[in-house]
């Protein structure tokens, strides 16, 4: 079964959504609006990313059979119908040509021209999804059919939350995080492959440094090692969360390794060429960090952290108990930047390892003060 075909929980609306709904006094209009708005949400949950794992192959070249294309047919179907489905609710609740963005005016009679705008889009997006699925170079090669479809799944996803978010901001002030049907849980998804790819990374590049120094009874054990390293994290959220073409490179690699692993003495250039390949790739999916999501969410959390720390540093001779506390505060909310920036990723990894909200003294003076340079050196701007 596709994840599109999985039943997820019934779509609701955020607190912020709903209190600018029942504020609204056209209450006809917030009715419409808010059949609008169930129904982004719906898509939104339908259209989150696919598991790609039971579509792998480690072989380079393998063609779309047609098991494949049996299996995607549903998600490409179903891909379609939930974007649909909400395009049907716009043109039922806001029919009508929409006026010219000049002509509008503000509040409510801005939205429904939004709205069929969005509508527009969409609906071109989903004439692309046809001619992509038509596309030689796509349907010929497994991988990139799985990225196209990965891609505008994703896409869909970013236009109805950006339609929620253009339209709830003309009632009042609101972030992405009060309004968009999903976004914390899309946030979070994000920060956990930061983190994850961010170790991965420092485990590949200490494995790659071994390899290199390996002598060569020390080669076998290096590949069973380095092919241990990656079935672990084939089994994070992470790796479920990866891009496609991102997730065949490192499969294709997992690939080559464990043929080494098997080898009574596999030659110590070509570990080292996988590994120097895998440590590119791992270290190129910092490349997650210029992602719209986690530039808003790290500026957030920076701004969070920084007032907390301002606070524990102020109370730090009257009130060390209190200053503690908020510097444990603030290094538990900072572990949703790690994957960042190396150097704050050491010091996270101190900080879980101390009992913050128990130190006093110089030691807590010294923390504070050594957490607000990190934080100082941090480029979230």
């Amino acid at each position: 079964m596709s994840a599109a075909a999985e039943n997820p929980p019934p779509a609701s609306l955020t607190p912020r959504l709903e209190q600018i709904l029942q504020s609204l006094p056209d209450r006809a209009f917030s009715a419409r609006l808010r059949a609008v708005y169930l129904a982004a949400a719906h898509a939104i949950s339908r259209l989150s990313d696919l598991d790609l794992v039971k579509y792998e192959t480690p072989v380079v070249d393998a063609s779309p059979d047609l098991s494949l294309w049996e299996e995607m047919a549903p998600v490409i179907r179903d891909t379609v119908m939930d974007v649909n489905a909400l395009l049907n609710v716009i043109r039922e609740q806001f029919p009508g040509t929409p006026p010219p963005s000049a002509s509008r005016g503000k509040g409510s009679t801005d939205v429904p021209a939004m709205l069929q705008e969005g509508m527009t889009k969409l609906a071109q997006s989903i004439t692309q999804l046809g001619e992509a699925m038509r596309n030689p170079s796509v349907v010929s090669d497994r991988w990139q059919l799985l990225a196209e479809i990965q891609r505008f799944r994703s896409d869909y996803r970013e236009q109805m939350s950006q339609l929620v978010f253009e339209s709830a901001s003309t009632f009042g002030e609101v972030s992405r995080a009060q309004v968009v049907p999903g976004y914390e849980a899309e946030v979070k998804a994000a920060v956990t492959v930061r983190a994850i790819t961010s170790d991965l990374a420092r485990i590949v590049g200490a494995r790659l440094n071994k390899v290199r120094d390996a002598k060569p009874e020390e080669v076998l054990w290096n590949a069973q090692q380095l092919q241990t390293e990656l079935d672990a994290f084939g089994r994070t959220a992470a790796y479920r969360n990866l891009r496609a073409q991102d997730k065949r490179h490192i499969v294709e690699a997992r690939a080559e390794i464990g043929a080494l692993a098997l080898q009574d003495a596999p030659e110590k250039q070509a570990l080292l060429t996988v590994t120097e390949g895998l440590d590119e790739l791992v270290r190129s999916l910092s490349a997650v960090n210029q992602r719209q999501l986690l530039i808003l969410h790290d500026r957030e959390v920076w701004a969070a952290c920084g007032v907390r720390l301002e606070r524990a540093l102020a109370q730090s001779t009257k009130d060390p108990v209190a200053s503690a506390k908020a510097l444990a505060e603030a290094a538990a909310s900072a572990q949703s930047l790690y994957g960042r920036d190396s150097t704050m990723d050491a010091f996270l990894r101190k900080a879980r390892k101390l009992k913050l909200a128990t130190l006093t003294g110089p030691e807590l003076l010294t923390t504070i003060e050594s957490f607000q340079s990190q934080l100082a050196q941090l480029d979230v701007m």
